[in-house]
C-alpha cells in the first residue's frame, strides 16, 4: 500500500482538519486496521490544546489513539491476528481510515450481539479502568467503590468493572443534575454530587460510617482531600484524572491518620512493553465478560472523520453523557 493515500484528521493551524496522506506501513510486529469506528477522549481535546500524549505532537499531527476495524495487513512476527480479523486497538493516528497497531495492543471484536461502534467504544476504557481498578486497585468481590466524574465514558466503564468484580456498593458522583439521574442505569446503586458539601457525609452514611474501600478519581483539585475523608481506614486511592485541578493543597495528616494508599496513574508515560502488558490483563480478564453483554456503552453522538472538529466541541462543552464516536465509512 505504498502509494496509496487515505484521509486522516490531523491537528491544523487552528483545530483539526481532514488531510490526505500516505497510507501508514508497517513493520514485522504491527498490524493496519482499515478503521470502522474511533473513539473520541478527552486526551483528544488536550492534544489540539498544546498537549501531548505519549507522541509527537505539533501540525500536521494525524489525531487518535483507539480504534475499531479490520486487519487487513499483517507483520511477520504477529501471532493470534490475521487479515480479515476485527480487531480493537490502541496506538498513534488512529482517526484516519487506515490505523498502525502493535499486534500485541489489538483485542478480538467479540462475536456476539454486542455491536462493533459499542465495542468501540467500550475497549480502550476496560483497559484503562481495569489496569486502575484491578491492577493497581486490588478492589475485590464485597467490596465498595466511589467513581469520582462516573458519567464519563470511563467512569461508566469503572463502574460496570465493579458490578462486575461483585462490588456491594458502587457510588458514582456527577456534577450535572441530568447525567447524574441516568447513572443508576449505567451501574451506580447511588448518585452524588461532588459540588455538594454534604456528599462526604452522604458516603460515609451509605457505608455505615467507614467510607469506601477504593476511590477511582478522576477529578482531583477540589476533590481530593474530601476522596481521603469518604475512604475508609486502609482504603485506596486511584487518581487517574485531574479535571477538577492539577494542583491541590494535601491534607497529609488526613493520608496518614486514615493509613490511605494513593496511587496517581497514567498512560503518557509508559513505555510499549507497559501498554502491552495493560492490555494483556484487561483480555484476560474483562473480555470473556465483555462477549457476554456484561459492559454496555451508551453512545452519545457520532460524526464522520470530516466532523471531527464537532465531535471535540461536543467534548468540550462536557455536555455528554457515554462515549462520543467517530466513524469512518467507504
Amino acid at each position: 500500500m505504498s502509494e496509496e493515500k487515505m484521509q486522516a484528521v490531523v491537528v491544523g493551524q487552528s483545530g483539526v482538519e481532514i488531510a490526505e496522506v500516505d497510507v501508514p506501513q508497517i513493520d514485522a510486529s504491527q498490524v493496519l486496521v482499515k478503521v470502522a469506528a474511533c473513539s473520541v477522549n478527552r486526551s483528544d481535546l488536550l492534544t489540539v490544546q498544546g498537549q501531548n500524549y505519549g507522541h509527537v505532537g505539533g501540525a500536521q499531527k494525524i489525531m487518535g489513539a483507539s480504534f475499531t476495524g479490520e486487519v487487513v495487513a499483517v507483520g511477520d512476527d504477529a501471532e493470534g491476528v490475521a487479515v480479515g480479523d476485527k480487531v480493537s486497538a490502541t496506538g498513534a493516528a488512529g482517526w484516519a481510515e487506515y490505523a498502525v497497531s502493535h499486534w500485541q495492543r489489538t483485542l478480538p471484536v467479540p462475536s456476539s450481539e454486542v455491536e462493533l461502534i459499542e465495542v468501540a467504544g467500550l475497549a480502550s476504557g476496560l483497559c484503562i479502568m481495569h489496569d486502575a481498578i484491578v491492577t493497581n486497585g486490588r478492589f475485590e468481590s464485597g467490596q465498595t467503590m466511589l467513581v469520582q466524574g462516573a458519567s464519563s465514558a470511563v467512569g461508566i466503564i469503572a463502574m460496570q468493572i465493579g458490578k462486575h468484580l461483585g462490588a456491594s456498593m458502587v457510588i458514582g458522583t456527577s456534577t450535572n443534575a441530568e447525567r447524574r439521574g441516568r447513572l443508576a442505569q449505567v451501574g451506580a446503586d447511588i448518585a452524588l454530587d461532588s459540588r455538594d458539601e454534604g456528599w462526604v457525609d452522604q458516603v460515609l452514611e451509605a457505608t455505615g460510617g467507614d467510607g469506601v474501600d477504593l476511590t477511582v478519581d478522576q477529578i482531583s483539585g477540589y476533590t481530593a482531600n474530601a476522596n481521603m475523608a469518604a475512604t475508609k481506614v486502609h482504603g485506596r486511592i486511584i487518581n487517574i484524572g485531574r479535571l477538577g485541578g492539577e494542583v491541590a493543597e494535601f491534607d497529609f495528616n488526613r493520608h496518614a491518620e486514615r493509613r490511605l494508599t494513593y496511587i496517581g496513574t497514567t498512560g503518557r508515560t509508559r513505555s510499549l512493553a507497559e501498554h502491552i502488558e495493560v492490555v494483556r490483563l484487561a483480555r484476560e480478564g474483562l473480555w470473556d465478560a465483555l462477549a457476554n453483554g456484561a459492559f454496555r456503552m451508551p453512545i452519545d453522538s457520532t460524526y464522520s472523520l470530516s466532523e471531527a472538529s464537532d465531535a471535540l466541541d461536543r467534548m468540550a462543552a462536557n455536555a455528554h453523557f457515554g462515549r462520543i464516536m467517530l466513524t469512518v465509512r467507504d
